[in-house]
C-alpha cells in the first residue's frame, strides 16, 4: 500500500549484493498496475507471486459523514461497541492527533498520541504501553502501525479520509488479527477531500504520479459514497470478486436511503457556473440558500449574485445537506477544485449530461442528526427501571472517584444494563452477569446487591426486549438487530436470553447448535458451580462468544 518507488534502488542493490537469494515477489495491497511495475523494475518476472486474498470477513466496515462533531461520533462509537478495548484512531495531522488524544483522555479513555514529531523515547513508551496494557487507544498519524503485531485491536477509526484504498486497507487491517469480530470506522467530510486534493496538487511529484494519486483518491471517495456493499467495492478494487453482499458492513446491515438528486445537482452545478466557477463551496451554498443578511450578503451583493437566477433556489436543503451534495458531486467527478484559485470549484465535462437533463443522478441520502442523542455523554439506557439504572451508575461513580480510576474499570455500562434487566437478588445470581468475575464480585458485590434489592420492581419484559424479539421473529439476525436498533450485540443477546428464560422464544431461534454441541456446553455449565460465562468461554477457547453462551445458559435454566 506504500509508494514503492523510493525503495526500487535499494531493492535492486540488495539483489546485486545477494544474487543467490531466490527472488520472490510478495504482493500485498498494491493494485495490479503497481504490482506489474514492481515486477518489471526489479526483474522479478520469473519469481513466485504469493497472494492470499484481501477479504477480512471478521472486520465490519462502517463509513459515515462527519456531521460536524466527529469526535462525539467517535466517542459514541467506542462507548457503544468497544468500551475498555484496544483501538487505533488515525488522524491526518500531528496537531489533530494531540488534540484528539487529549480530548479522549478527558472523556475517561486511556489515549496516547503517536506521530513523527514526538521524541523517540515517547513514541517507544506509548507503543509499548499499547502492546502491553489492555484498553489503550493510540491516536496516530500514518507513522504508527508498521510492525505492530497486537492481535486484539478491536477497532481502527479514521477521523480523516485516507488518501487511497491501499492506505485504508492497510490501516484497517491492523484490527482483528486474532480473527475475532472487529470494526473499521470512519467519519469524513468535505474538508478532507479538499485538503487531500490540495496536498496532491502542491506536491513536487511528476504530473504522471499526481494523476495516479488523483485516481486513488477518487476510488477512496467512491468507496465512501457507494450505497452498495462496501466489501464488494473494496475487493473489486483489488481485482477480487465477492458474489454476494457481505452482510457485515454498514450498507448491508442498514441499507442507506437514496434519493433522486438530479434537480438538486442541476441547481448546484448551475450556480457554480453562473457565479463564474471561481468561488468555494461555502460561498456557492450561501448563494443557493439565498443568504440575505450580514457580511456574506454584502459580498453576494458586491458581485451582483443576488440578481442571479440561482440565488435562493436551494432553500429546500440546509447548509449541511448542500455540503454533502457538493462532496458527492466531487466524488463522482462532476465537480473539480482549482487549488491554485484558493479552492474554487468548477464543472468538469462529466457534469454536462446532468446539467442538460440527459442523465439522472441517484445519491446517498445524508442521515438526519439526532441532536438529543448527540448531547448525551454516555451510552443511552434503553428501557427498564430508570431509577435503578441511575442509582447503580451513581454508586459506580463513587467507587471510581474513591479509587481514582475511570468508571468502566469498576463495571462497564453493559454490565449495569444487564443488572437492571435481570435484577439479581443474591450474590450467586449477580455473579452470573457478564463482566462480573470472582474478584469484582468479592470487591463490589455487596454494595451493588443492596441497591438492586432496594430498587427491585418485578415487572414484565420491558419494551426494549419486546422490540428485539419482534425483529427476531421477522427474520433478522442478532447482528442485524443490533445495527437496526443501534444497540451493542451483547445487549441484543441479553434481550434474547431473557426471551428464552420467559419461554417467549427457543434457543434454536437464536443460534444453530447441534445436539453434541449442546451436550458439551451443558456439561461445561454443570461443572461450573458459579454459573458464570467466563469459565465456559475459556473452556472452549473462545469458540462460542459470551452472547451465545448467555442464551445457552438461559435455555438450560441455570
Amino acid at each position: 500500500g506504500h509508494d514503492f518507488r523510493p525503495e526500487y534502488q535499494q531493492l535492486s542493490i540488495l539483489h546485486e549484493c545477494f544474487p543467490a537469494v531466490p527472488r520472490i515477489a510478495l504482493t500485498a495491497t498494491a493494485d495490479l498496475p503497481t504490482r506489474r511495475e514492481i515486477i518489471e523494475r526489479l526483474n522479478l518476472q520469473d519469481a513466485e507471486i504469493f497472494n492470499s486474498g484481501f477479504d477480512r470477513p471478521n472486520i465490519r466496515y462502517h463509513i459515515s459523514e462527519n456531521q460536524g462533531n466527529a469526535r462525539d461520533q467517535l466517542k459514541r462509537f467506542i462507548l457503544n461497541n468497544h468500551e475498555g478495548e484496544a483501538g487505533i484512531v488515525y488522524c491526518l495531522s500531528r496537531k489533530r492527533v494531540e488534540d484528539t488524544a487529549e480530548w479522549l483522555n478527558k472523556q475517561g479513555f486511556t489515549a496516547l498520541p503517536y506521530h513523527a514529531g514526538l521524541s523517540t523515547d515517547i513514541r517507544q513508551e506509548n507503543q509499548e504501553r499499547f502492546l502491553r496494557e489492555d484498553g489503550v487507544i493510540v491516536v496516530a498519524t500514518i507513522a504508527f502501525g508498521m510492525g505492530i503485531d497486537k492481535p486484539d485491536v478491536r477497532f481502527v477509526a479514521h477521523l480523516n479520509l485516507p488518501k487511497s484504498i491501499e492506505a485504508y486497507y492497510q490501516e484497517t487491517g491492523r484490527a482483528g488479527r486474532d480473527g475475532l469480530p472487529s470494526d473499521a470506522w470512519m467519519a469524513y467530510g468535505l474538508q478532507d477531500v479538499i485538503t487531500l486534493r490540495q496536498m496532491q496538487e502542491q506536491s513536487a511529484a511528476e504530473e504522471s504520479r499526481k494523476r495516479v494519486e488523483r485516481h486513488k483518491l477518487d476510488a477512496m471517495l467512491g468507496l465512501c459514497e457507494t450505497h452498495a456493499c462496501r466489501r464488494q467495492v473494496l475487493l473489486r478494487y483489488f481485482d477480487e470478486a465477492l458474489d454476494e453482499p457481505c452482510g457485515n458492513c454498514d450498507n448491508c446491515i442498514t441499507p442507506p436511503q437514496t434519493w433522486d438528486a438530479t434537480v438538486a445537482a442541476q441547481k448546484a452545478l448551475s450556480c457554480v457556473y453562473r457565479t463564474g466557477q471561481r468561488f468555494g463551496v461555502n460561498y456557492v451554498v450561501d448563494v443557493l440558500r439565498g443568504v440575505d443578511s450580514g457580511q456574506v450578503f454584502e459580498r453576494i451583493q458586491n458581485f451582483d449574485h443576488d440578481k442571479l437566477s440561482t440565488y435562493g433556489i436551494g432553500s429546500e436543503l440546509n447548509q449541511g445537506e448542500w455540503r454533502t451534495l457538493f462532496r458527492q458531486l466531487m466524488a463522482i467527478g462532476l465537480l473539480g477544485v482549482d487549488y491554485e484559485g484558493h479552492g474554487s470549484v468548477f464543472l468538469t465535462d462529466a457534469a454536462r449530461p446532468v446539467l442538460r437533463g440527459e442523465q439522472s443522478l441517484t445519491l446517498r441520502k445524508m442521515p438526519k442528526v439526532d441532536k438529543q442523542k448527540t448531547r448525551k455523554s454516555n451510552v443511552a439506557f434503553s428501557g427498564g427501571n430508570q431509577k435503578l439504572w441511575e442509582a447503580l451508575r451513581a454508586h459506580r461513580k463513587t467507587l471510581a472517584e474513591d479509587q481514582g480510576v475511570p468508571a468502566y474499570v469498576i463495571f462497564h455500562d453493559a454490565t449495569l444494563a444487564e443488572m437492571v434487566e435481570r435484577v439479581p437478588q443474591t450474590l450467586e445470581q449477580l455473579g452470573r452477569i457478564s463482566g462480573i468475575g470472582e474478584r469484582k464480585l468479592d470487591a463490589y458485590g455487596e454494595g451493588f446487591l443492596a441497591i438492586l434489592q432496594e430498587y427491585h420492581e418485578p415487572a414484565p419484559v420491558s419494551d426494549t426486549v419486546s422490540d428485539t424479539l419482534v425483529l427476531l421473529s421477522q427474520g433478522l439476525t442478532p447482528l442485524e438487530i443490533a445495527h437496526r436498533r443501534e444497540l451493542t450485540l451483547n445487549t441484543v443477546y441479553r434481550h434474547l436470553a431473557l426471551g428464552i428464560e420467559r419461554d417467549e422464544i427457543e434457543l434454536e431461534d437464536v443460534v444453530e447448535l447441534d445436539a453434541s454441541e449442546l451436550e458439551a456446553l451443558g456439561g461445561a455449565f454443570s461443572l461450573n458451580e458459579q454459573g458464570g460465562l467466563k469459565a465456559v468461554y475459556e473452556a472452549f477457547d473462545g469458540e462460542y462468544d459470551y452472547g451465545v453462551l448467555g442464551c445457552v445458559r438461559a435455555a438450560l435454566r441455570l
